[in-house]
């Protein structure tokens, strides 16, 4: 089963504009399936990562070229560098041609380095993350929340599967293309599998580390402070290592998309905001893999509730960013005196601000912070959101509206709904 990305769209304008096109992201997102969906059976496909093919690319470039004349897909080409001054120079005889070469990998640091340094001006660059809610029901178009207003003319309309118990399944399974295409399939064995890859290949191609067992309890220390400030000398002292190895450490994560990096919302130096940023695993259900969390009721009840629920939702906007070409303008909100807003959305339209709560029952209490946030901010603010694990949408005030998670997967607000 195929489930439509909100990312083919651009894929195919850029295609149509750039001689090159580069597909980045984590291993098994889906890149390579959407790829010959979007480029078609008229273009060509070699895998990089087929060790003999590589040795032929490596050894002949000008020949291995000749031999796959565009359009072609070059999946994995970090690993086969010394190709891409040649292929430069293929693009430079014809540069008016555009889609004739089509670049994927997973490794952003190695491949966007290496294509920026050969390829710059030549190729468009894009980003590929696991499944968004949206995808995942098949409505890869619709807008978040907070791109509209709400619709009086239609009811509020939620996929069973994003109600509360569907939803921590949701969470827990992740939202890698195969284990959501294949719900019979194994998520345990899965994770483990891919766990695995992960340290054996990609972790060692980006950086060298010695001790893979200290890595590992590093990312499983990580995954358990997700959604959490950084604070990596005291995540050194739990793994046991220095502070500028997990410095380090962070930056393979990152480099292979395991996790984000969020900042706070700086909009005046002279305030006093906290300057820690936020760390985000890219996928819960890697998250709940590496924190032993198995089942729904563990999820929803567990102590972890609140920080896997936070991530899904900032996740699903900095997917929906990513997905549509555009760089995701987002932030959290923090004071010294603790105020504090989830997520802080730059829009055309303003500043978004976006409080998430794992609970089923919306309150007015709980919009003080994007009231907070809003008294400090003042006309450059729109309607702040407070997303929850129930099915109620409500107003919570004149400027602040509860939605529960499934509206993330691009339903409906529910008929004569006032925000007066």
């Amino acid at each position: 089963m195929y489930l439509e990305r909100t990312i083919e769209r651009h894929v195919h304008a850029a295609a149509g504009e750039f001689p090159v096109v580069v597909v980045t992201g984590p291993r098994q997102a889906g890149k390579t399936t959407m790829l010959r969906r979007v480029v078609g059976e008229q273009a060509g496909y070699v895998s990089l990562d087929v060790p003999d093919v590589r040795a032929a690319a490596i050894a002949d470039p000008r020949s291995f070229l000749a031999a796959w004349r565009p359009p072609v897909i070059l999946d994995e080409v970090q690993q086969a560098p010394e190709l891409l001054p040649y292929l430069r120079a293929a693009v430079d005889e014809a540069r008016e041609l555009p889609g004739r070469y089509i670049l994927s990998g997973s490794q952003n640091l190695l491949l966007l380095q290496r294509v920026t340094e050969t390829l710059a001006g030549r190729a468009a660059i894009l980003r590929l993350l696991p499944l968004s809610l949206r995808e995942s029901v098949g409505l890869p178009h619709a807008p978040l929340p907070w791109e509209q207003p709400p619709r009086p003319d239609r009811p509020a309309t939620i996929d069973p599967s994003c109600a509360y118990g569907g939803l921590w399944e949701r969470l827990v399974r992740g939202f890698y293309p195969e284990l959501v295409a294949h719900p019979s399939r194994s998520a345990s064995r899965w994770y483990a599998s891919y766990v695995q890859t992960y340290l054996e290949r990609d972790v060692r191609a980006v950086r060298q580390v010695g001790d893979l067992s200290a890595f590992q309890a590093f990312v499983r220390s990580l995954a358990a402070r997700t959604s959490q400030q950084l604070n990596l000398s005291e995540v050194g002292r739990d793994v046991g290592v220095p502070a500028a190895t997990c410095r380090t450490w962070l930056s393979v994560l990152e480099a292979t998309h395991q996790i984000a990096i969020v900042r706070p919302f700086f909009a005046n130096l002279g305030k006093r905001l906290v300057k820690s940023p936020k760390v985000y695993f890219m996928d819960t259900g890697m998250v709940c893999h590496l924190c032993g969390i198995t089942t729904a009721r563990q999820a929803a009840d567990g102590p972890m509730a609140g920080a896997l629920f936070e991530t899904a939702v900032v996740v699903e906007a900095m997917k929906s960013a990513h997905h549509r070409f555009t760089d995701p303008r987002q932030f959290f909100w923090r004071t010294a005196e603790g105020r504090e807003v989830d997520m802080v959305l730059e829009t055309a339209d303003g500043l978004a601000p976006v409080e998430v709560k794992p609970g089923a029952t919306p309150r007015p209490a709980m919009a003080s912070g994007i009231e907070a946030f809003r008294r400090e901010y003042g006309p450059r603010t729109t309607r702040g959101f407070m997303v929850h694990t129930g099915d109620t949408v409500l107003p919570l005030g004149p400027d602040a509206l509860a939605l529960p998670f499934g509206w993330m997967g691009g339903a409906d607000a529910p008929a004569n709904l006032s925000l007066g």
